[in-house]
């Protein structure tokens, strides 16, 4: 008799070999068997009648518990990171040491091969001073992962720290090649750098390509700082006042712009900015200190001295206020408190010119012509292209019945 055309099979007998015993990758029903939909098993039924349903069940358990191991043991790649969440946490909480003992158990479980523990290892490494550890650490975390932008920053802020301005350079430029954009913090880090070599231009361009990308305040400082290095006070000025239309309350910015009217001799529009500054920050020692001054040079010594009485709560070990202090009593005649102000400010910054001056100039007028001279004679030595001190001098040596060298300093003052 003949027998009936067999119906098609779903899997063709190279196929069917190949699949082997992967009968896990099938659909599962709701029963957990590995089994197809019926049209599949019916026509699998067919072309092999002789198929075992045992031999099914025992390839579905032993599948079941490759599964389950697999959960148990996660691969290396898993292990890796699966703690990279409570290491971030424990970072930004400023948990430092429990961080660094999750990171220490991290690094041995991976043999060191761990990138983003390495890297707040380094982070917090660099944040206690120790910069050549964290180097060598980020240099690690960049070898795993070689395209990786935030390594090679970090590299390059290390290297900066480091006073390697060249490399940190040759580094940023290379982690602005592994990324598709511009990045703002590259760029003012180089010119960070730039402005370090002193390098001008290029620092300002890099200044300038940075804010074009996203505006900061530090950014703008910086520029400033580069025109007022250069004695381009009026283009510091114009930065610094562009600065204050993106942000117009950081005291910083306005105390900067107070002192640049300052030193171009604009004192109203300086005490002005200097004023809005403290209104900010009103126990800001470097405002206070400058403001003091302008009080100061108006001849009101209570009110600066009342000033200056606040900064010293804030900077005690500050030898420009201790300066101010000393000239505010001298100025109220009372030449012991200044001596002893000025000797404290001479003292906490020995290479300080003005305050030897200073010490000359309290001498001269409490009589003691010697001291005045030794004083003198010291601040010139520190800074010899001030004619007042000079002048200063040669009264001195006039009144030590040296007259030869009295006219000689006259001589250099002119």
């Amino acid at each position: 008799a003949a027998r009936p055309a067999p119906r098609p099979v779903p899997l063709g007998g190279a196929e069917r070999a190949e699949s082997g015993a992967a009968l896990d990758s099938r659909p599962i029903n709701n029963n957990g068997d590995s089994r197809g939909s019926d049209s599949d098993a019916g026509g699998d039924a067919e072309a092999r009648p002789d198929s075992d349903d045992g031999e099914v069940g025992a390839r579905d358990g032993a599948a079941a518990m490759v599964s389950a191991d697999l959960a148990k043991k996660p691969n290396r790649s898993q292990t890796r990171v699966r703690v990279n969440w409570l290491i971030h946490l424990l970072f930004t909480r400023g948990e430092f040491d429990e961080c660094l003992r999750l990171v220490e158990s991290q690094l041995k479980a991976s043999g060191g091969l761990c990138e983003y523990p390495l890297y707040i290892k380094a982070m917090i490494f660099r944040q206690q001073g120790k910069v050549q550890t964290a180097l060598e650490l980020f240099q690690a975390a960049a070898l795993l992962n070689p395209h990786g932008q935030e390594n090679l920053k970090q590299v390059g802020r290390s290297l900066f720290l480091l006073g390697k301005h060249k490399a940190a350079v040759d580094v940023l430029d290379e982690a602005a090649l592994h990324t598709t954009h511009e990045d703002w913090e590259v760029l003012h880090n180089k010119g960070l750098c730039y402005m370090h070599l002193k390098e001008w231009d290029k620092a300002l361009e890099s200044f300038a390509s940075a804010n074009a990308i996203q505006r900061h305040d530090s950014t703008f400082l910086q520029m400033g700082k580069v025109y007022t290095a250069q004695e381009r006070f009026e283009e510091a000025i114009t930065v610094f006042l562009e600065a204050l239309e993106f942000s117009p309350e950081n005291p910083e910015l306005l105390t900067t712009v107070g002192l640049l009217y300052l030193r171009t001799g604009e004192n109203f529009k300086a005490f002005d900015f200097l004023g809005n500054s403290l209104t900010h920050d009103p126990r800001d020692p470097k405002t206070i200190l400058a403001a003091g001054s302008i009080i100061q040079d108006h001849s009101d010594m209570d009110v600066a001295l009342v000033k200056y009485r606040i900064a010293a709560v804030r900077t005690p070990n500050s030898a420009p206020l201790w300066n101010n202090i000393g000239m505010c009593f001298f100025g109220k005649q009372r030449y012991v408190a200044a001596v002893a102000c000025l000797k404290r400010s001479l003292y906490l910054d020995p290479f300080q010119w003005i305050t030897a001056a200073n010490l000359g100039l309290v001498h001269l007028h409490t009589g003691q012509h010697a001291s005045a001279f030794h004083y003198l004679s010291a601040s010139i030595n520190l800074k010899p292209d001030y004619a007042a001190t000079y002048c200063h001098l040669a009264v001195a040596l006039t009144r030590l019945e040296d007259p030869d060298n009295a006219i000689a300093a006259y001589e250099k003052a002119i």
